[in-house]
């Protein structure tokens, strides 16, 4: 006969009244969940075994407890678990499923000073996938993003910047490997946007060249979908990217894109407005990017 262990509550607070005793397969049947969590392309709608597992995490909570569990034991932060999304999870900094950005980087060739126009880019296209408030919070609401638009939005933000700060009498030109958000939007309107090759292939350097970067690797990981080759690649958002969103919402550096105006249009060209005056967005604090800065 196996052995088993008991599920039992934090010290602290009063006991259930039926402790209900968890088995190596309920264990098995867990970890199997949070594995088909950490496939983001798997639909739950196109494998029976990843819908009856979470069908068993929303009908019975001590194996929720039990997943949740696993995953934090991995260093993993379940998002949300629904039949639109699946098991949803990100990596905390010091989970070994983090991608930090020093990989991405390397993954991407670029040298140090493109990081920041790496980074810059996953921000835009976060931006622009979900402009409003209530984009994000509406779970049936689907952003869509192209190459070409992504990039020329960056650019009427640098151009906005450069207007409120000549407004401000502030310095228009700071030196090029100058730390922060601004400096990288003026690096970014300094390069080109496409370049080319003898052959008229895009340069990865351009700055159309790392948006294509940027949502390459968020359709990898099952954020975005690509559905069309329009305006240097058109995309589609997923559940999932909207709770990575939500999470990375709070943070300085995106909150200070959406400040600038980003009016939502249906095919992924920009459009850049003073934003309207709320207070409905309720952001997560100290939330960052899908990847970890080291």
């Amino acid at each position: 006969m196996s052995e088993h262990v008991e599920w039992s509550e934090p010290e602290g607070t009063a006991p259930a009244a039926t402790t209900a005793a968890v088995t190596p397969a309920d264990a098995a049947d867990a970890a199997r969940l949070v594995s088909f969590g950490l496939q983001p392309k798997l639909q739950p709608a196109r494998d029976q075994e990843y819908a009856d597992l979470l069908r068993r995490y929303r009908e019975d909570p001590p194996f929720a407890r039990l997943a949740d569990a696993v995953a934090t034991g991995l260093g993993l932060i379940v998002l949300e678990v629904s039949p639109r999304a699946g098991m949803a999870v990100t990596a905390a900094e010091d989970s070994v499923f983090a991608v930090r950005m020093g990989d991405y980087a390397r993954r991407t060739s670029a040298d140090g000073g493109d990081r920041f126009l790496h980074g810059l880019a996953h921000l835009a296209v976060a931006a622009m996938a979900f402009p409003r408030p209530e984009d994000l919070a509406d779970d049936g609401y689907i952003g869509r993003v192209t190459v070409n638009g992504v990039d020329a939005f960056v650019r009427q933000a640098c151009r906005r910047l450069e207007e409120r700060a000549a407004e401000q009498g502030e310095n228009t030109d700071p030196a090029t490997d100058a730390p922060g958000l601004e400096a990288a939007w003026r690096i970014w309107v300094r390069r080109s946007a496409t370049g080319a090759t003898k052959d008229a292939r895009r340069l990865a350097g351009s700055t159309t060249g790392i948006v294509a970067k940027a949502v390459a690797f968020l359709t990898e990981s099952g954020f975005l979908q690509r559905t069309g080759d329009d305006n240097g690649g058109t995309y589609r958002t997923t559940a999932r990217y909207q709770l990575q969103v939500r999470d990375m919402a709070g943070s300085a550096a995106m909150a200070e894109l959406l400040e600038l105006g980003v009016v939502p249009v249906t095919d992924g060209t920009p459009t850049l407005l003073p934003p309207e005056e709320s207070d409905d967005l309720e952001l997560v604090a100290d939330a960052g990017l899908p990847f970890h800065s080291s």
